[in-house]
């Protein structure tokens, strides 16, 4: 199949071959026509499958065809709003709108928090025809009287079990209040828990599913390794790698955003140039971070779980687990930034003895068990080492905005913003 057996309009078709794209990836092929013939969609995806452009492609050509066109001026209201997780993701979708739309008259705009609301003020009163949005500040846009929600034709909710991780539920009920009755619905997530069952079944209507890969499966273009070692060994075993084998372009996770600093200055004063990506820094630190590390300017990218859902890159080589992740879906969306649009990639896992009950989760979860590799020098011992006292504890303080903070305590969302671009919360 082709993009031209699908129907899109010529101007769509057009900016599309100017990416250099010419097939549509499976998500793709069975979204795009349901999408254009106005049902309500399912979607299960996973990262790096296409599924931006498998709803934004058909959303333009919806919003530029047939009785409602109304493409001779901008939306006074918006028609189309697209709820996402964080900012990154918000930015990327936004992005997808403008990159495809090139050639039609349609405007968009994305906001989030952590950036100034007036200039989204500003912007809204100009007109928008599709409105990217975090539920924060989306929510505090509505309580400002700032967004009319009500010309709301098409409603996407991307990325959703993340949202539910993030503490989002009540936002996202919040916010569908608010929208129109009749509308068309599309949900997408990476995973189908019974909780996003739930949601789905609240707002879908007789929706068409699409399911584009095995519930919970791991890519199958990553080769997926797990290194046994002990936990004081892991600094200097993630050094060994990069030097060893010459690593260039690797993701590093880390738990913590604390973590994920101290891991960067460490491989940083090693002469591995790094820099972190979390829910704390500035919106403008993390933009020159990714930035650089896609110019290859970085060599590593240390990053934690809701800060790395944003990050988009079709070639990246690996993804190193410096710390499994407590939630093991998380571990299938972390492998699935490499080994993206067909390209082979290696995820390596570095597990020590109080990771083995995340690994067994992991393992039951993805239905495998992950080939071990020994590295010479630092094979894990066969107990482990008594954990170092922790300084105790300050009182917790009290969260601040809409909805729980995520798990690891980082906020959803942050700053930034430019015009077809803004975020959330």
């Amino acid at each position: 199949m082709h993009f031209s057996d699908l129907g899109l309009k010529a101007e769509i078709q057009r900016a599309v071959a100017e990416q250099g794209y010419d097939t549509p990836t499976p998500i793709q092929q069975q979204a795009i026509p349901a999408v254009l013939a106005g049902h309500d969609l399912m979607a299960t995806a996973q990262t790096g499958t296409g599924k931006t452009a498998g709803f934004t492609l058909p959303i333009l050509h919806r919003l530029a065809s047939g009785p409602n066109d109304r493409l001779t001026r901008v939306a006074r209201t918006p028609r189309v709003l697209v709820l996402t997780p964080t900012r990154e993701l918000a930015i990327q979708v936004e992005e997808s709108v403008r990159t495809y739309g090139k050639h039609l008259p349609i405007n968009s705009l994305a906001v989030f928090g952590g950036v100034g609301i007036n200039p989204q003020i500003a912007n809204l009163r100009r007109g928008v025809d599709i409105l990217v949005a975090t539920p924060g500040r989306l929510l505090d846009h509505v309580q400002q009287k700032t967004v009319d929600l009500s010309g709301i034709e098409i409603f996407v909710l991307d990325e959703a079990d993340r949202m539910l991780d993030m503490g989002f539920i009540r936002d996202i009920r919040k916010i569908i209040a608010l929208l129109p009755k009749v509308r068309q619905n599309l949900l997408f997530s990476a995973t189908f828990s019974p909780d996003i069952r739930e949601l789905a079944s609240g707002l879908l209507h007789q929706p068409v599913s699409v399911d584009v890969a095995p519930r919970n499966t791991a890519a199958e273009t990553v080769a997926q390794k797990i290194i046994e070692c002990n936990r004081e060994q892991k600094q200097d075993l993630l050094k060994h790698l990069f030097d060893s084998r010459g690593l260039h372009q690797v993701l590093v996770f880390a738990r913590t955003k604390h973590g994920a600093d101290a891991l960067a200055r460490t491989l940083d004063k090693a002469g591995i140039k790094s820099a972190a990506i979390h829910g704390d820094k500035s919106q403008g630190a993390r933009t020159r971070a990714l930035s650089e590390f896609k110019d290859g300017k970085l060599v590593a990218l240390v990053a934690t779980d809701i800060a790395a859902r944003g990050i988009d890159i079709d070639a990246l080589p690996y993804v190193i687990n410096y710390e499994l992740p407590n939630v093991p879906e998380d571990y299938v969306h972390r492998i699935g930034r490499t080994g993206r649009a067909g390209m082979e990639g290696e995820a390596i896992s570095l597990v020590c003895h109080d990771e083995r009950p995340q690994l067994k989760d992991i393992e039951k979860l993805i239905k495998r068990n992950l080939e071990r590799v020994v590295i010479e020098g630092f094979e894990q011992s066969a107990t482990a080492a008594p954990r170092p006292p922790q300084p105790p504890r300050g009182p917790r303080q009290p969260q601040v905005g809409r909805g729980q903070m995520p798990k690891s305590g980082q906020k959803p969302g942050g700053p930034q913003q430019h015009r077809s671009g803004s975020r959330h919360r």
